[in-house]
C-alpha cells in the first residue's frame, strides 16, 4: 500500500512542473532587427532618466523623491520594449524578468547619481 502511494504522489509531482515547461524559452534566436528595436528603446529609457535628471525641478528635493519621481516620468517609454519582446513572441515572465532588471539598474544609476549631485550642492554650500 504504501508503495502505490509513494508512485502515486512521485507521478502527480511530475505533472505539476509540467506546467513551467511552457512558461520557459527554449533557447530561440531574436532576430537583428528585434535586437536594434530593444537597443533603441533601451537607448531612449536611458536618455529620458538623464534628462530628467537635469531638470532644476528635482534639484531641490531629496534624492530618493527625485528618483522615483524621475523613474515614474519614463516609465511609458519600457511599454514599448515590452511590446517589443511581444512582437518577438517572447514569452512574459522571461520580458518582464530583464525589464526589472533594466528598471532596477537603472533606477540605482539615477539614485547614485542624484545623491551625488546632492551631496555635492551640500559641500559647496558650506
Amino acid at each position: 500500500m504504501k508503495n502505490i502511494l509513494f508512485l502515486v504522489l512521485l507521478l502527480s509531482t511530475g505533472s505539476a512542473f509540467s506546467d513551467d515547461a511552457k512558461n520557459e524559452w527554449h533557447n530561440t534566436t531574436l532576430s537583428d532587427a528585434t535586437i536594434e528595436k530593444i537597443q533603441t528603446a533601451k537607448y531612449e529609457y536611458k536618455k529620458c532618466v538623464g534628462s530628467e535628471m537635469q531638470k532644476s525641478v528635482y534639484q531641490g528635493q531629496d534624492s530618493r523623491k527625485a528618483t522615483d519621481a524621475i523613474m515614474k516620468q519614463c516609465e511609458a517609454i519600457l511599454s514599448k520594449m515590452r511590446e517589443v519582446y511581444t512582437q518577438a513572441e517572447v514569452p512574459g515572465v522571461i520580458a518582464d524578468r530583464h525589464l526589472k532588471q533594466m528598471r532596477l539598474q537603472t533606477t540605482r544609476e539615477a539614485l547614485q547619481g542624484m545623491m551625488f549631485s546632492e551631496a555635492s550642492r551640500k559641500a559647496g554650500n558650506q
